[in-house]
């Protein structure tokens, strides 16, 4: 059989609030290991796109119906996941309403771009992040 990474994808969801303005970004506390704050996201399902996947697991882990933008990059460093090699699409997306942790996230949060836990992120995630605040 052949090995290949595991694929993953993440969101950087950009929340709104009824009056369309801007939050922050919200980010999770994991349930699961490797504990820490990391970007809302999951492994895609054998027979679904990634973006299908992202909608799936915004909604699954924070409970919102996500607008996906457009496709950051592809994060697929083999030491940037502890458990095994995994490449991750990462999209940045709006969403609008209230975030609720469900699924693997413990808690939900909504950063500013000055107050986010930068040193707390785990995984490759403090670089996505600065990636898309030099893009924004």
């Amino acid at each position: 059989m052949i090995q290949t990474p595991h694929l993953s994808v993440d969101g950087v969801v950009k929340l709104f609030d009824r009056e369309h303005n801007y939050q922050g970004v919200v980010l999770i506390e994991r349930a699961n290991r490797p504990k820490g704050i990391a970007l809302p996201g999951g492994f895609v399902d054998i027979g679904e796109s990634c973006e299908d996947a992202l909608v799936r697991e915004m909604k699954e882990e924070i409970s919102l119906d996500v607008e996906i933008e457009s496709l950051l990059g592809i994060y697929s460093d083999p030491q940037r996941d502890p458990r095994f090699h995994t490449a991750s699409a990462v999209y940045i997306c709006k969403a609008y309403g209230v975030p609720q942790a469900d699924d693997d996230a413990k808690e939900v949060f909504v950063y500013a771009h000055n107050e986010l836990p930068l040193d707390k992120l785990v995984f490759d995630h403090k670089q996505i992040l600065k990636d898309f605040f030099a893009t924004a």
